[in-house]
């Protein structure tokens, strides 16, 4: 049980981080949260603030730090200071499209910065090492569903090469040290409170001023997309099973890709259902279709068959379901 641990998450005002915070204070009793966010300004940064509130609305033992974990010694004081049983590495640059345009954010975030925290495990023991890694890693691969057996040596973004070197560097401070660690792929993580810059948010933003939106690879993409509820779900589980060996991955998908035209009508719906939209928007007046973008894959698609092997569980949230709850929000943040 989770029961009276202390566990650093980074990343803490995140969509995942802060989702995840939420759910550990509500549901165990006397457990510190040590939360860790550079609150950049990569997106909204009201959105990062609003999850803030969300967290210490509630009460609960959550202490936040504003810094970077790339800041060695910051990420060493912590340590020094907190004595941590858990940590989860939630914080990262994102974005594959962004990673081309901004490479030293990502060498700076998701290379140095897991470094540091590593480093910091090497001469700080603590239970169990959680890390967010992605779909990603998969590339190009095209025998689908993904597995987590799967070669995954030509990743197709500078994104990509980072997580697959986070999974690289856990395995090596694994073996030397023995640091027990649990590396998470995610697969295109959506819900309320999200990251701005994902398709289902930005698509929002535009469709509401009347602007197009750029369907990638004409329509003909396939995404795992899966509800962020279920990450959590995910996430606690093997934080109170802990680790089957001292070094893990798994995928955490819905394991049913939707395609990305189907994706874009069901949004749609669920946007004219909550009255962000009028209900006789014209969707297809306000599609462009395009070429793939560099950086992208044609189709991500999780075998979780491991995940419930080894923690009994599996993402089954519908699209639907999850882009209507997202709606709704939209409307409750944005109203006028």
């Amino acid at each position: 049980m989770l029961n009276e641990k202390t566990i650093l998450i980074t990343g803490s005002s995140g969509f995942i981080g802060s989702c995840l915070t939420m759910r550990l204070l509500k549901d165990y009793e006397g457990i510190h949260i040590v939360g860790v966010d550079n609150m950049n300004d990569y997106y909204d940064v009201s959105i990062k603030e609003y999850r803030l509130k969300q967290i210490n609305e509630p009460g609960g033992n959550f202490t936040f730090i504003k810094g970077d974990i790339s800041d060695r010694d910051l990420i060493d004081h912590l340590f020094e200071t907190y004595h941590f049983d858990l940590v989860v590495n939630l914080a990262a640059q994102a974005g594959v499209r962004y990673s081309i345009e901004n490479p030293d954010v990502y060498i700076q975030s998701n290379v140095i910065g897991f470094y540091n925290l590593l480093e910091a495990l090497r001469h700080h023991p603590v239970e169990h090492l959680i890390y967010a890694s992605s779909s990603s890693v998969y590339g190009g691969n095209t025998k689908v569903p993904f597995s987590t057996d799967d070669k995954v040596d030509h990743p197709v973004s500078l994104y990509a090469a980072t997580k697959k070197t986070n999974e690289l560097m856990a395995y090596t401070y694994t073996h030397l040290y023995g640091i027990r660690s649990t590396g998470l792929r995610f697969f295109t993580v959506y819900g309320p409170a999200g990251r701005p810059d994902m398709a289902y948010f930005s698509f929002t933003n535009k469709l509401l001023k009347g602007e197009k939106i750029r369907i990638f690879n004409y329509g003909n993409c396939k995404r795992d997309f899966t509800y962020v509820d279920d990450i959590v779900e995910g996430i606690v589980r093997i934080m109170e099973k802990g680790p089957k060996e001292d070094y893990n991955l798994y995928n955490i998908g819905n394991h049913h890709p939707e395609n990305l035209m189907d994706f874009v009508y069901t949004l749609g719906q669920c946007l004219k259902d909550n009255g962000v939209l009028d209900e006789d928007f014209d969707i297809d007046a306000h599609m462009e279709l395009v070429g793939m973008q560099a950086g992208d894959v044609e189709v991500t698609y999780a075998d979780t068959t491991p995940l419930q092997e080894d923690y009994g569980f599996k993402p089954d949230t519908p699209l639907k379901d999850g882009l209507g709850r997202f709606a709704k929000w939209y409307k409750e943040f944005y109203r006028e």
